[in-house]
């Protein structure tokens, strides 16, 4: 595979991504942001169910931001793309958001999983609102889902004052990778 194909390849699958995420969908800015309320809803009783201890850290937090992604890997590509919102909790305020990735590694195959970020103070959570956050850290999570304080053994620590749960529909991933991802406002639906 020469570099031409290969960086047709990964345009053509971070299209795809884009296309398929709901970055762009035709529908009315209202209805947007709706749709992206109800699903984080969604993400945190997906959460609560598999790690019933991660409300209260969640309630305790300055706020959080849910994502509802969906990735390809094809053969020696990989690519990401969703979108989601942040959560200010004592103003209620929510910020709706994107997300995307790239990348190279070996595989095939279409992921679709959840991720929860919680931010212990307005500083980390400005910043990851404000400067479009880049996330190059890798992680892995042993989920001991049957002991008590399950919360803090499958969140992990990406960023100093930053835990992130990442889930599949079946419930929570054993492995939280964010590597490459970069997370930044929605000019539209924020205005």
């Amino acid at each position: 595979m020469n570099l031409l194909s290969v960086t047709k390849s990964l345009i053509l699958a971070l299209f795809g991504i884009v296309m398929f995420s709901g970055f762009w969908s035709g529908k009315t800015l209202d209805t947007q942001r709706s749709q992206r309320l109800q699903a984080s809803n969604e993400i945190l009783q997906l959460l609560y169910k598999h790690v019933p201890e991660a409300k209260e850290m969640l309630d305790n937090s300055y706020g959080y931001a849910t994502f509802k992604n969906v990735g390809v890997n094809l053969v020696l590509l990989s690519a990401e793309g969703g979108n989601g919102m942040a959560h200010v909790n004592d103003t209620g305020k929510n910020i709706y958001m994107n997300m995307a990735s790239g990348g190279v590694g070996f595989g095939l195959g279409v992921k679709d999983f959840r991720a929860i970020f919680i931010f212990k103070n307005k500083a980390v959570f400005d910043q990851f609102v404000n400067e479009g956050w880049e996330a190059n850290a890798q992680a892995d999570a042993a989920a001991k889902l049957s002991e008590k304080g399950a919360a803090y053994g499958a969140a992990i620590t990406v960023a100093p004052g930053i835990r992130l749960y990442k889930l599949t529909e079946n419930g929570l991933a054993l492995q939280a990778t964010i590597q490459g991802t970069k997370y930044w406002k929605d000019s539209e639906l924020n205005k």
